[in-house]
């Protein structure tokens, strides 16, 4: 069979569903023997948009998520998507086409070499020589990818080699099981977690497993232990449970940081340092549990005094086994903490002034939005307002980025969700810069016949750094544009359009986009103007309570 044949059975040996990509000519032997697969191609208008739905599958799914695109421009668009998976975490693997390489056809042109570009932001990265290779490669860049910590690979196939004939076979997909922490260092951690006092427990972007999420939430209900997450560890454990203090969506200075403060035990489950610090370390101060698949990274912020390294699921488990006496834990300052953060956090909650307050936004979803349902988050100020105050019921609930923290990403990475999901009720949220950054895939989901709701929050600004600018002291300068008529633009593409004109406008609006077939785009102006007297009004009420 030609090589191309091969690299897609390949592809289907390892369960993928869906390639998402923009090809080009050097990838037609590769199209042609996708058009005769099981394997769907999912189109898109550009190629980060085809990178960002791939990463999000391999986020969801625990999968490689695939894209394609063909040689030079179109390559490079994926780097972005690479350093968001990468940095990330999900696995995903990038197809590239290339230029014959045993007979140049046309010198120099378009060829850079996308192999090396692609080495700093994957885990491998591989041109096939030869067709023979394509089952040794395909299977080891899928474990790779899968392997953690997960992330980016990419296979470079040049248009002559993809035409080859080869009669290699393929390789069995061989699953393994993560190895488990040493017992010695479960025992020690117990012993640790007894002898505090004020202890609390972290969860990670790395616990966002099933079988890690209900461990958890075990040893939480056995041991009564206090808990926070990050970002990317929002809803890995329910945030109505009674234990649950916040999110650390900032970097300090918000009333979870009183808990961290007083804390002198920290059980970090799951976290790494590529995502903010939730806290930072000093010498001689309070003393961290490492519990991940693999040791810390060592800066100036995070040392961990103990690592257990292994399955989570497994290490939290054993901990829990070793652990019985308690009784030298007072824990009622958190309880007090965890008022204090359920009362600021509902102010504005019901604030129905227009345009509307970024919490009033966060309120209104979180009632409207099923259980179950999923929002997706570009990158803008409201993810800080996000992050702090929508209250996650189940994991990959809130898919936000806290890693690479991309522009561009949201309306795809709710696209390939509601894919993966398409009985789920799906959001993206974005804000005006970033939306406009990948806006053209709307058409890729009205083709795709995708139910999907697309909130358009409209300052006419980049907000974030406007608000870091005023933050900082400096004149407003550089950061104000104009924005289309989101209305019209959405119904170009042959979406629904809608701007709604008060608070009561837009619960009804949404209520009726969310119960009705289509795509369908929400124009919604919000006020921002708040952020820094209400993280002003934060500080002084956190200083009360230090």
């Amino acid at each position: 069979m030609k090589t191309s044949d091969l690299f897609i059975k390949a592809l289907e040996n390892e369960g993928v569903e869906y390639i998402f990509g923009l090809p080009g000519e050097e990838n037609l032997d590769f199209l042609e023997s996708l058009r005769k697969s099981k394997i769907k191609l999912i189109l898109t208008r550009h190629e980060q948009g085809a990178g960002f739905m791939a990463a999000t599958y391999g986020r969801l799914t625990g999968k490689p998520g695939v894209c394609l695109a063909t040689l030079g421009p179109g390559a490079t668009n994926l780097i972005t998507p690479a350093a968001y998976a990468q940095l990330g975490a999900m696995p995903m693997m990038m197809i590239t086409g290339q230029k014959p390489i045993k007979k140049s056809k046309q010198g120099r042109f378009q060829i850079i070499d996308i192999v090396d570009l692609m080495r700093p932001i994957t885990k491998f990265t591989r041109q096939i020589v030869n067709g023979n290779n394509i089952p040794s490669v395909v299977r080891e860049a899928f474990r790779t990818a899968i392997e953690e910590r997960p992330g980016a690979v990419h296979i470079e196939l040049p248009e002559d080699i993809a035409a080859e004939d080869t009669e290699e076979k393929l390789f069995e997909v061989v699953g393994y099981r993560r190895p488990d922490a040493d017992e010695q260092v479960c025992k020690e951690a117990a012993k640790l977690i007894e002898a505090a006092t004020m202890p609390l427990l972290l969860i990670g972007a790395g616990a966002n497993r099933k079988r890690t999420s209900k461990v958890l939430r075990a040893f939480i209900d056995k041991t009564g232990i206090p808990f926070f997450n990050t970002q990317l560890g929002k809803g890995v454990v329910d945030e109505r449970h009674s234990n649950f203090l916040g999110t650390a969506a900032l970097s300090d200075n918000d009333f979870i940081h009183c808990a961290i403060d007083r804390a002198d035990l920290i059980i970090n489950i799951g976290h790494d340092v590529i995502e903010k610090p939730p806290f930072f370390m000093v010498k001689g101060g309070r003393t961290v549990i490492h519990v991940n698949f693999f040791p810390a990274q060592v800066d100036d912020v995070y040392f961990p005094q103990l690592n257990v390294v292994g399955d989570i699921a497994t290490s939290v488990k054993h901990i829990a086994y070793h652990l019985s006496d308690t009784s030298n834990w007072d824990l009622s300052y958190f309880e007090r903490i965890k008022n204090e953060v359920d009362a600021h956090l509902s102010k504005y909650a019901k604030d129905n002034r227009f345009p509307l307050l970024p919490q009033r936004i966060v309120n209104i979803i979180r009632d409207i939005l099923p259980e179950d349902g999923i929002v997706t988050l570009d990158n803008g100020i409201y993810k800080i307002w996000f992050a702090r105050n929508y209250k996650c019921y189940l994991p990959n609930t809130l898919l936000l980025d806290n890693a690479l923290a991309t522009m561009g990403a949201g309306l795809p990475s709710a696209m390939a969700a509601k894919l993966i999901n398409p009985d789920k009720k799906v959001i993206s949220v974005c804000g005006d810069g970033g939306f406009m950054m990948n806006s053209q895939e709307l058409e890729t989901a009205v083709r795709l016949g995708l139910n999907l709701v697309v909130i358009i929050l409209n300052d006419n600004a980049y907000g974030m750094i406007k608000w870091k600018q005023e933050g900082m002291g400096f004149d407003n300068f550089g950061l104000d544009y104009k924005n289309p008529d989101f209305v019209k633009y959405a119904e170009s593409y042959g979406a629904s359009g809608y701007r709604p004109d008060s608070c009561e406008d837009f619960c009804k609006v949404l209520e009726k986009c969310l119960n009705k077939d289509g795509v369908h785009v929400i124009e919604l102006a919000v006020d921002y103007s708040l952020n820094h007297s209400i993280l002003n009004v934060l500080l002084k009420e956190k200083s009360c309570i230090l």
